[in-house]
C-alpha cells in the first residue's frame, strides 16, 4: 500500500486539493470531506521511448519545464493546477490538433479505489494495453471513480518552428478546412488566430495559403482562455454573444460562465448512475460532484 492509499483511507468522503483552479467543475464538494494531497515530482522520463512517469501532485508547470529540457512537450493544458487535477478534469490543451487528444495520452494511471486500494490500469505503451481501458474512464471523471496517485503520458516533440497568425476577415471555418493539420484554429467572433507548426517551409507554404482567404498578422501567441469549457456543435456557435474563444473543428469553446447542464437520457443517467455505484458505493469519492 502506498502513503497516498494509507493518507486516503477506506472510510469517510474525502477530496484531493490540487491547485484549486477549476474547482468549480463538475459542483461544489461536500464540506465535510477531508482533504487529501496527491504526491507530487517527474519518477522517471525517457525522452527516447516518449513516456513520462509523473506524479498527480505534480504542477502542469513543472511538467512542462522538465519536458521543454528535452525538446518534448505533452497534452495536458498549460493552465495551472496540478497533473492530477488536469487527467481527471479531461480537458484538452487548445494545440490538441498538434499535441494530441489527453484521452490518447494517458497510457497509464494508478488510482486509489474507494476501498482504499491501489489499483492500475493501462500500460507504459500502447502495444502493452489489453482489456477494459481504465485511463479513458478515469480521464474526466472528476476523481468520482477514483483519486489519482500516478500517470503514465506520452510525449511528443516540440516542433521546430512555431507560429502564431491572427486575421480579421478571414472565415474560421474555412481556415480549418483549408490548412493542412493546423494546431490550433481559435475564433472570438471578431478575429481568428491559428498556430502554424511543423518544418520551417511547411509553415511558410500553409502561412501563403491563408492569404488566399484573408490579411494575417503575426501575433505572440494564443487568445486570453475564459475560465468555463463548454462543449458545443459548430451550428451552435454562431448563438455565442459576449466574451468567448472557440477551438474550430474540436467542440470547445471557453466562456466566462459556466455551461449549464444537458438534460440527459434514462438510458445515460442508469450506465452512469451504476459505474459510479460500482466503483464507489458509499459515494466517499468527492461527495456533491458529478462528471455528468
Amino acid at each position: 500500500m502506498s502513503d497516498f492509499a494509507t493518507l486516503v483511507g477506506a472510510e469517510g468522503p474525502v477530496t484531493v486539493v490540487g491547485g484549486r483552479t477549476r474547482w468549480h467543475v463538475g459542483g461544489e464538494v461536500h464540506p465535510d470531506a477531508r482533504e487529501v494531497h496527491a504526491p507530487s515530482g517527474v519518477v522517471s522520463y525517457d525522452p527516447a521511448e516518449m513516456t513520462v512517469t509523473v506524479r498527480a501532485g505534480t504542477t502542469t508547470a513543472e511538467l512542462t519545464t522538465a519536458l521543454a529540457e528535452a525538446g518534448q512537450r505533452c497534452a495536458l493544458p498549460e493552465r495551472g493546477g496540478t497533473v492530477g487535477g488536469s487527467v481527471v478534469i479531461g480537458e484538452n490543451h487548445p494545440e490538441v490538433s498538434g499535441r494530441g487528444w489527453l484521452t490518447s495520452s494517458v497510457l497509464q494511471v494508478t488510482y486509489v479505489s474507494a476501498e482504499g486500494k491501489v489499483v492500475r490500469g493501462g500500460g507504459p505503451t500502447v502495444k502493452n494495453v489489453s482489456g477494459f481501458d481504465l485511463p479513458r474512464l478515469i480521464v474526466g471523471s472528476l476523481g468520482t471513480l477514483g483519486l489519482v496517485e500516478e500517470v503514465i503520458l506520452r510525449t511528443n516533440p516540440i516542433p521546430p518552428r512555431s507560429q502564431w497568425v491572427e486575421s480579421h476577415d478571414a472565415d474560421p471555418f474555412t481556415v480549418a478546412s483549408l490548412v493542412l493539420r493546423p494546431s490550433a484554429v481559435l475564433w472570438n467572433g471578431s478575429s481568428t488566430r491559428v498556430l502554424l507548426e511543423g518544418h520551417a517551409p511547411d509553415v511558410a507554404a500553409s502561412l501563403n495559403s491563408l492569404t488566399a482567404i484573408g490579411t494575417w498578422s503575426e501575433v505572440d501567441g494564443s487568445f486570453d482562455l475564459p475560465q468555463h469549457r463548454w462543449s458545443l456543435q459548430p451550428a451552435e456557435l454562431n448563438g455565442c454573444s459576449g466574451t468567448f474563444v472557440a477551438s474550430i473543428g474540436i467542440g470547445t469553446v471557453w466562456r466566462d460562465e459556466p455551461q449549464p447542464r444537458p438534460a440527459l437520457s434514462p438510458s445515460v443517467i442508469e450506465i452512469s448512475t451504476r459505474m459510479k455505484n460500482n466503483f464507489d458505493p458509499t459515494g466517499r469519492l468527492n461527495p456533491g460532484r458529478s462528471a455528468f
